[in-house]
Parts: C-alpha cells; structure tokens; sequence
C-alpha cells in the first residue's frame, strides 16, 4: 500500500509519480500563475486509489491517472453563479 501525502503548490512533487501526471500538475500550476490566482497557500493532496495516484487541489481541481492508457485527465471544478440572473 502506498501513503499519500500534501505539498505545496508550486513545490516538487512526490518521487514515483507517473510523468503524464507531473505534466498535468505543471499545467495547472501555469494556469493558475498565468491567471494570477491567489493561490499561495493552496497545497496538492495525493491519495492512491487502486494502485493509481489521485491528486486534488485545494480549489477542487483534480488529477486522475489511467494506467491503462497512461493518461492524466484534469477536471476543474465547476463555478457557482452568485444570481439567478447569470443564467440569462
């Protein structure tokens, strides 16, 4: 069984992880810089889950591994409209 672990942002991250999945996390850490996102103290937590590394953002976005077809697949979270009038 592995042991999952958290990090900060920005900081290396954990040895052993597949490299589609260091690549994903430098994509997001890009964005959020390029967008110029507070986000100093956000912290990357990784679980295993079956053998395979998944990792969750402290602002939900999250990376999940497909060791079938060695793919890191990256879901953002979803953004809450404040009004009802938004939607028009």
């Amino acid at each position: 069984m592995k042991m999952g672990t958290r990090w900060p942002l920005g900081h290396p991250a954990p040895a052993g992880l597949p490299h589609v999945v260091e690549i994903a996390i430098r994509a997001v850490e890009e964005e959020l810089t390029a967008l110029a996102e507070e986000s100093n103290a956000w912290r990357w937590t990784l679980t295993w889950l079956e053998g395979s590394p998944v990792l969750e953002l402290d602002d939900g976005t999250v990376i999940r591994y497909d060791k079938a077809e060695d793919s890191a697949t990256i879901t953002q979270p979803s953004i809450a409209l404040d009004d009802e009038d938004d939607w028009i």
